[in-house]
């Protein structure tokens, strides 16, 4: 799955379009962004970055609100429903494209209930293990997992999350048989992988970075197609033997089906001089993520050909739904 990432010249362009004088009051109170997980985690970390900055280009409050559970429906289930004003937004990230294909009945209709407004950045899983884990390695970690057929737990932030979806490409491509320890999200996850209590997960860059570095986790490779600046010693999945392995991650600001154009555009164009802003921009960066930006069409499309992308992920092997 290769994530197009738009450059923040096209962000900064889109961000200079004059929008509807309609929207020019908005906002007259608070805004509540939803985060569909619990704090700590990657989508938690760069959607409190992205409000605190909106907050200042709106001039009115912008308040994170943590909704974890089922696999991030609880909380866009939450925004689906919300009133059409622009007060209720999501930050959303793949977990989105992939729940239509691994839930026979949402609560919602993804394409129709919730409106793309602009996609914020990108960033990249880490395959990371406790260090009581005997292996240093992507191919030791298959080839221990091989010895222990569903013996080894892993965590991840829900059924249908960003890096469940890497999990369950990972036993695609390897052969493995590992279990799923689901939890409310990528912050909780990761304390259990740090405390031991689970041997691994795939955990996005931005909160990998600090443990990694830290040595309270050991990084076995990344999902992207080439090495993270920020973990530059780290080897892809793909270079460690497992050619064509990429999975991406995204983030991005949704509002709900029925929210009017002229309020859709007027928060795309404040998203983007948020993301083209050169702090935000470094860090991003520094947290291994990339500022990405554009029209709210462009995130629209993405957002269909992933859900496709999905279905035929799962319809051609239902059993490679992460366990």
């Amino acid at each position: 799955m290769r994530l197009s990432v738009i450059c923040i010249s096209v962000a900064a362009a889109v961000a200079a379009v004059v929008v509807p004088a309609a929207a020019q009051n908005y906002p007259a109170k608070p805004v509540r962004m939803i985060v569909p997980y619990a704090p700590g985690g990657g989508v938690d970390i760069l959607g409190r970055i992205t409000a605190a900055r909106l907050a200042e280009r709106l001039g009115a409050q912008v308040v994170v609100e943590n909704r974890g559970g089922a696999g991030t429906v609880i909380g866009t289930d939450a925004v689906a429903k919300a009133p059409a004003d622009g007060y209720t937004l999501l930050f959303g990230n793949p977990a989105l494209s992939a729940n239509p294909a691994l839930n026979d009945k949402l609560p919602y209709d993804t394409l129709k209930n919730l409106a793309p407004v602009c996609m914020v950045a990108a960033s990249f899983n880490v395959l990371v293990v406790h260090p009581s884990l005997p292996v240093k390695s992507v191919r030791e970690l298959v080839t221990l997992a091989k010895s222990k057929p569903g013996q080894l737990n892993y965590a991840s932030a829900g059924e249908g999350s960003a890096i469940y979806l890497a999990m369950a490409m990972f036993q695609n491509t390897t052969g493995i048989d590992v279990v799923h320890i689901p939890y409310k999200g990528a912050g909780p996850a990761l304390v259990d992988v740090v405390g031991g209590q689970v041997p691994m997960m795939f955990i996005a860059s931005p909160p990998a970075v600090t443990y990694v570095n830290s040595g309270k986790l050991r990084a076995l490779g990344v999902s992207s197609s080439k090495r993270l600046s920020v973990l530059p010693e780290v080897p892809t999945i793909a270079e460690s033997g497992y050619r064509g392995f990429e999975v991406n991650n995204w983030y991005g600001v949704l509002a709900p089906g029925d929210t009017p154009a002229a309020l859709v555009a007027r928060l795309n164009s404040e998203l983007n001089a948020v993301i083209a802003n050169p702090d935000v921009k470094e860090r991003m960066v520094a947290l291994g993520a990339e500022p990405a930006g554009g029209s709210a069409e462009q995130f629209g499309r993405q957002l269909r050909d992933e859900i496709a992308l999905w279905r035929k992920v799962f319809a051609k092997s239902p059993a490679g739904k992460a366990k």
